[in-house]
């Protein structure tokens, strides 16, 4: 298989685990907190499908990122700076927005953690650096 090849398959694979963790832990953990958040804001929880499939775009993005970062830096690394640079400046547009419902960031923190572990994982697993 060549790298190129071998590049887009562990960005697809990376992709669906980032999707099937975002999905996990928004619609089935947190799904009531955001609905609940929205409704104290007068405002609506955007679910229509045009939104999750936005979401499922911005899962291959950060999948993407992942790669990219993973064929630079070591493991911890590139857990830490994709997520950084995804979830930690996510976090900080939300809340300056005002529809953060901050008391998720006690379950959202360490799962969005071991989704960019496993994801990076993934990409050096499979796409190692040779």
């Amino acid at each position: 298989m060549n790298l190129r090849s071998q590049g887009i398959i562990t960005v697809m694979l990376t992709g669906i685990w980032v999707n099937a963790s975002e999905f996990f832990r928004n619609e089935i953990l947190l799904k009531t907190y955001w609905v609940d958040h929205y409704q104290s804001l007068g405002m609506t929880f955007p679910s229509e499908p045009e939104n999750g499939m936005i979401w499922v775009a911005w899962g291959f993005l950060f999948a993407t990122a992942i790669y990219f970062i993973s064929r630079k830096f070591n493991l911890m690394h590139t857990t830490l700076i994709s997520w950084f640079m995804v979830f930690v400046l996510m976090w900080i547009v939300t809340w300056n927005l005002n529809v953060l419902p901050i008391a998720i960031l006690i379950y959202a923190v360490p799962l969005s953690l071991l989704e960019a572990l496993i994801g990076a994982y993934i990409c050096k697993k499979i796409s190692p650096i040779e």
